[in-house]
């Protein structure tokens, strides 16, 4: 069985620093969406308030609300900008294997492992979907859209590695890598997580050879 590749991408990671740490050089909108995505990953969506944010990101309420209309616009936007940083990943990879997707899919399923190894927190994109449970919240057209794209990213590259059954591969590795994030938030560091790129490996093999 072939290994994931080990050839170094960068890593736009979905945790941000905060602006105090730029010295106050980022502008005040930055600041606040850089300051928010971090204190939802660090409290959860529900548990920040803008009072929380606008102190962390040296600004105040009246800023935040003068570039953000409500705090869901913020989340929105937020979640946006996690989205993008994710789609700097599939850049990178294109980048770091070019005219090689099956080289780029064992990337990002390398990729996927690291995080899961080293950030318990798990996805921004999962968790807020689980805190914004209501269908008609904004921010939840946001993360279905973003999780659409991200797979069809998968899809097209399975098809150009030659697999017959793109959507099922696909899919499968998505749930593989989406029960990852779950155990190994939930099951210790032993969990099954543990298998997560002999896994895919194993799927990737079974699909390749019909």
């Amino acid at each position: 069985m072939s290994s994931a590749p080990t050839q170094e991408i960068s890593k736009p990671h979905d945790t941000v620093i905060s602006g105090e740490s730029d010295g106050g050089r980022m502008p005040p909108r930055a600041r606040i969406v850089a300051s928010a995505i971090e204190l939802f990953r660090q409290q959860g969506i529900k548990g920040v308030g803008v009072d929380a944010i606008a102190e962390a990101a040296d600004s105040n309420k009246m800023t935040l609300y003068r570039h953000f209309g409500s705090k869901d616009d913020l989340i929105c936007e937020c979640l946006k900008q996690v989205s993008a940083r994710r789609e700097q990943i599939w850049r990178d990879l294109e980048a770091a294997f070019p005219d090689d997707p099956l080289a780029q899919i064992r990337g990002w399923i390398h990729e996927a492992a690291e995080c899961v190894f080293s950030d318990p927190r798990g996805c921004d994109l999962a968790n807020a979907a689980i805190e914004l449970k209501e269908a008609n919240h904004p921010a939840f057209k946001v993360i279905v859209d973003a999780k659409q794209v991200h797979k069809q990213r998968l899809i097209d590259l399975c098809r150009m590695a030659g697999i017959s059954q793109a959507e099922q591969l696909a899919d499968a590795l998505v749930l593989l890598v989406e029960g990852a994030r779950v155990c190994g938030q939930s099951a210790g560091v032993e969990g099954p997580q543990q298998q997560l790129k002999r896994a895919c490996d194993a799927m990737i093999a079974a699909y390749s050879a019909k």
